[in-house]
């Protein structure tokens, strides 16, 4: 089964061609990559499969039922998109983690938080650390483990290593290894060669459409 799949999907804004006959199939703990030039409509399509923006053309089915189907925020619960710039919100740390749980009427789980702070390798006791003492690196960490916090069943991740450091790139790069080993989907948008020539399923996109000869399908 297709968990998710992009049928004939086209973007415009105004006249202008953003995406085209764009046809993708991606299997419940596939890792695709999507590369391309910058300004070719990576980030565009993967805010499509986010449902951040919406197809002018085309569907986009989820476990083979249209998107326009699900409650809005229930798709997005379990097609989780984070950003290339970190946006983090609240106070503190906790404000962030706590903040999957808050949307889902759950008690906030403390210990899973903490938890999850030392696997991005940040110490447990920083839950209560205002978010304007965090360095870049750190921000993306804690943003990342704020879409975690409740397992999706699809990550997206939009060059979310851009301009971190080597030591922050391998701790993040580390953390979505393991949850690929535990069979969680994820596509990720990328410019780093190191993540493209790694990469378990290769997509390029020019100029909006697929590259078939640069693709691996």
């Amino acid at each position: 089964m297709k968990q998710i799949e992009l049928k004939n999907v086209d973007y415009y804004v105004a006249d202008k061609k953003i995406l085209e006959n764009i046809n993708i199939g991606i299997e419940a703990g596939d890792f695709l990559t999507l590369s391309g030039p910058s300004g070719s409509g990576k980030s565009t399509l993967l805010k499509v499969i986010a449902s951040l923006i919406t197809a002018s053309k085309g569907n986009l089915l989820f476990e083979e039922k249209d998107q326009k189907e699900y409650i809005l925020a229930d798709y997005r619960k379990q097609v989780s998109y984070c950003f290339q710039q970190p946006q983090l919100f609240g106070e503190t740390i906790r404000d962030n983690v706590a903040f999957p749980f808050m949307i889902r009427q759950k008690n906030f789980d403390e210990k899973r938080a903490r938890e999850g702070l030392e696997k991005v390798k940040l110490p447990a006791d920083f839950l209560d650390k205002s978010v304007q003492d965090l360095s870049g690196g750190e921000k993306q960490r804690v943003a990342l483990l704020r879409n975690l916090m409740i397992l999706p069943k699809v990550l997206l991740l939009d060059e979310v290593t851009t301009g971190l450091d080597l030591k922050n790139r391998k701790i993040i790069h580390r953390l979505i290894d393991e949850l690929h080993q535990q069979g969680l989907t994820i596509i990720q948008v990328t410019h780093d060669e190191a993540e493209i020539s790694s990469a378990d399923r290769l997509i390029y996109i020019e100029k909006g459409e697929l590259d078939y000869g640069s693709s691996q399908y």
